[in-house]
């Protein structure tokens, strides 16, 4: 995978593949921006480098030494959401290595790549292949669920699949906390945590929390080269939209021509835009964080995670915090 996310030529039949297997996934790659504009060619090698490099022997061991492998398979249902490339990854991931069966039932928005990456797994380990299934249909014949959506989805999921074991996750988003003493290249760096994948996951960050009297001219400057987002045409169109409304509606916001900034207290942003608010002490940045802690994905500042690493998780950062791996374990 992570020769995919740096665009190098085949490298041989080291690699484990042919190159006309090769060839298929790079094809893909280019290719679904076609299929989904938000998919860029840069966006989806992003993905393919950040989950390829969990792919070693070590952090592999490292991160299942400490669970159990059923004897027993269940057939595990996973709905996933298309929002970013491969976002279903790590769920497919937990439910193989578990010792379990996955039947993947993946987003319209995100049905191309997963399957092709499956194939290259069973040139590894072709007895794999009774335990990976796709469908573009109803799901049947499974044993739990998995399902990853907005909160309007978590309505059907109860719906249809509460009757199973289930692990339902709905709408998160991610907060940074800021304290004044960030260097140019943090701020950019916070900026990617930003703007990667135009924002769209739930890891990236729509909201700061800043000082007060914080001068955010600072911010804007060290994320003028992250400019040509706005040349999406789809991310264009939501700043343009969004823009647009605040003018009609006479609200205040600041801009700098690809991202809008505006103050608000509200955790979520809409796209293209950035909500802010300031604090006084760090009492009110823990009350904040509490108040939302069941919105929260993940925080990124000096005493949080690193900037310029939301969207770069471990194999041990479970989506709503819960430990996929753990609940698998305990079917």
């Amino acid at each position: 995978m992570r020769i995919h996310g740096s665009k190098s030529p085949w490298p041989g039949f080291s690699c484990g593949v042919t190159e006309d297997e090769f060839l298929a996934v790079e094809l893909a790659i280019e290719r679904q921006v076609h299929h989904n504009g938000w998919f860029t060619e840069e966006s989806v090698r992003t993905s393919f480098l950040n989950l390829g490099n969990w792919l070693s022997n070590e952090q592999l061991t490292n991160w299942t030494n400490k669970y159990s492998f059923t004897e027993n398979p269940k057939v595990v249902a996973v709905i996933m959401a298309g929002n970013i490339p491969l976002v279903g990854f790590h769920d497919f991931i937990c439910v193989l290595l578990s010792g379990n069966k996955v039947q993947c039932k993946l987003s319209s928005e995100d049905n191309k790549l997963l399957p092709l990456l499956a194939l290259y797994l069973l040139q590894f380990a072709p007895e794999l292949k009774e335990y990976i299934s796709f469908s573009d249909r109803n799901l049947s014949g499974f044993d739990a669920v998995i399902a990853t959506g907005s909160n309007n989805s978590l309505v059907n999921f109860e719906s249809y699949f509460s009757k199973y074991p289930h692990l339902f996750r709905h709408n998160r988003t991610s907060i940074a906390v800021l304290d004044g003493t960030e260097t140019k290249e943090e701020l950019k760096a916070l900026g990617e945590d930003i703007l990667n994948y135009f924002g769209r996951g739930c890891r990236n960050v729509t909201h700061l929390l800043i000082p007060e009297n914080f001068d955010l001219n600072l911010f804007f400057e060290a994320i003028v080269d992250l400019g040509e987002i706005v040349n999406n045409k789809k991310y264009g169109n939501n700043y343009d939209y969004n823009k647009t409304i605040h003018l009609l509606n006479l609200e205040s916001f600041l801009d700098n021509n690809f991202l809008l900034l505006k103050e608000s207290d509200n955790l979520f942003s809409p796209l293209a835009m950035l909500h802010y608010h300031s604090y006084t002490s760090q009492q009110e940045v823990d009350l904040y964080l509490q108040l939302h802690q069941d919105s929260i994905q993940c925080v990124v500042g000096h005493n949080y995670i690193a900037f310029g690493t939301a969207q770069c998780p471990s194999l041990s950062d479970y989506a709503d915090n819960v430990d996929t791996m753990d609940w698998l374990n305990n079917l």
